[in-house]
């Protein structure tokens, strides 16, 4: 029976990036005592609760777990306050989709090797893609002058070629990566921070 003289956690959300997913929430002030906290899971087909694995937890986060991180479940998470023998209402997050909702960070850049007209870029993917994933990487590069033309290019495969290059010049660019996703849009990941690198001389 939750207790009026409890209140339940506020601002509880889903926060989520490259797939990695945590509920969390404001913590419940009570003048004295320690609050812990419950928190369940379930699937949006599904009438039952399961466990996220926090319960009665002093943090006012809780990570997914394993069995909860599917991309494309629908799942509602709810967390509530107990203290002693006294509970809190539930409080509900929104529906959440990993696959709509994440957030993807930038890919990784592990090498460029430049030659006198292009630059040869082997980047990784921000997450650990699963089997029949499609991503594709967005490069915008531009030669580092006051007036910079910026220039644009995709590319499916880890090892991105910029060409058509000056020599001995150097050229910036920053790359993000897109996965296309069961509705057929594309999720967006995040820029990442510009790199310059110079072509070599012939």
């Amino acid at each position: 029976e939750p207790s009026p003289h409890l209140p339940a956690p506020k601002n509880v959300e889903v926060y989520s990036y490259n797939f990695q997913s945590l509920l969390r929430w404001s913590p419940v002030l009570v003048e004295n005592g320690s609050v812990l906290y419950t928190a369940q899971y379930k699937t949006g087909f599904r009438d039952t609760w399961s466990s996220m694995g926090c319960a009665q937890s002093p943090r006012t986060r809780c990570e997914f777990p394993p069995e909860a991180q599917r991309r494309r479940w629908t799942l509602v998470l709810r967390v509530r306050a107990e203290l002693g023998p006294l509970a809190s209402a539930w409080a509900l997050s929104p529906p959440f989709v990993a696959e709509a909702n994440t957030t993807l960070g930038p890919p990784r850049v592990n090498s460029v090797s430049a030659s006198p007209d292009s630059l040869l870029i082997s980047v990784s993917p921000p997450f650990t893609p699963e089997p029949g994933d499609i991503l594709q990487y967005h490069v915008s590069y531009w030669e580092n002058t006051t007036d910079p033309t910026e220039k644009k290019l995709s590319e499916s495969k880890t090892l991105v070629q910029i060409g058509n290059l000056k020599e001995s010049t150097l050229y910036c660019f920053s790359i993000r990566v897109q996965l296309k996703i069961y509705s057929g849009h594309w999720l967006q990941g995040q820029q990442s921070a510009p790199e310059c690198h110079r072509t070599a001389l012939s």
